[in-house]
């Protein structure tokens, strides 16, 4: 008896620390972006999770990949076979049947053809019919519950785990963006972005030994010295906001000082983010309801609006 094929709708929030996908309103897929190969054959041996427990343990014959960088796709390869792996698990058990696979999937907003090229080859030889890509911010806008159709202006503070983009929508589209990339990950355990919390988190103990004698040592850290630790990268956020204000025309300022701004993005979870952003600026600032899932969400009601949304790219 052959296959048979039918027509599969996912979305993709492919991220530098971790992907996404959803099906039918369900979220499937929450992993890592990490993928184990065999260094002699590259076939592949972990994705997700399970690739995360091999990064930088393993021996020669083992390589753990992270095909992103920055938001970007910096190994074809292994993004390929990252995606083929996550789509695989998102199928569940193996079927009679192959699925002919409609995708939508969340992409930086400064993506260079080049990369959004990468993006959609990878996601085609992954089993992609129809791939459509959203810019992320746009994505999390939907995400959090704005209208991007309205003939208003609302900004969107997409806080990720290789880029902050900050973008300004209006009638479908980016009016204004600006995106930050910067290396490593905001931490929650203990982060902050105030020194001066309500609310203070309990020290967070690192683990690791000690650099004269290698004997293993515990090291309490408070909220303080990670917010000290953060500040520079926060400052940045900062400017990046003020600078897209500043190219925001007159009549779209005056929407989004009434609306207030909306944080998305792992980032938005930081410890007094929020208030720190609405001290320096005077202006409202809005946590996303699910910020980790914002971007998400929102590739979801686009793989459901493809015809209404003339915004997503082929």
């Amino acid at each position: 008896m052959g296959l048979f094929s039918f027509t599969q709708e996912v979305a993709i929030d492919l991220g530098t620390a971790n992907t996404i996908i959803t099906c039918n309103d369900k979220m499937v897929v929450d992993e890592p972006s990490v993928i184990a190969l065999d260094a002699r054959s590259d076939k592949v041996l972990a994705v997700g999770k399970v690739a995360r427990e091999m990064y930088e343990k393993t021996h020669p014959n083992i390589r753990t990949v992270r095909p992103l960088r920055e938001g970007v796709i910096a190994d074809f390869y292994a993004a390929e076979q990252m995606i083929r792996g996550f789509i695989k698990m998102a199928s569940g058990r193996k079927r009679w049947f192959a699925p002919s696979l409609r995708m939508v999937i969340g992409i930086p907003s400064g993506s260079t053809e080049v990369e959004i090229r990468a993006v959609r080859d990878s996601a085609e030889h992954a089993g992609g019919r129809d791939v459509y890509m959203v810019f992320e911010p746009m994505a999390a806008a939907i995400g959090v519950g704005i209208d991007v159709l309205a003939p208003e202006g609302n900004m969107i503070v997409d806080i990720g785990g290789g880029t902050t983009e900050i973008a300004v929508i209006s009638l479908g589209g980016i009016v204004s963006n600006k995106s930050i990339r910067m290396a490593g990950r905001i931490k929650i355990n203990v982060g902050s972005a105030l020194t001066v919390l309500e609310d203070a988190p309990e020290d967070y103990v690192v683990h690791g030994p000690n650099q004269m004698t290698a004997l293993p040592m515990e090291v309490p850290v408070s909220y303080q010295e990670i917010a000290h630790c953060l500040d520079k990268s926060i400052s940045k956020i900062e400017a990046a906001i003020l600078s897209a204000l500043e190219q925001t025309p007159p009549e779209l300022y005056a929407d989004i000082v009434k609306n207030g701004i909306y944080l998305a993005g792992g980032g938005a979870m930081l410890r007094g983010l929020d208030k720190r952003l609405r001290d320096k600026m005077n202006i409202q600032f809005h946590i996303a309801e699910d910020p980790l899932h914002a971007v998400a969400k929102g590739t979801g009601v686009a793989l459901k609006n493809i015809e209404k949304f003339n915004f997503l790219i082929r």
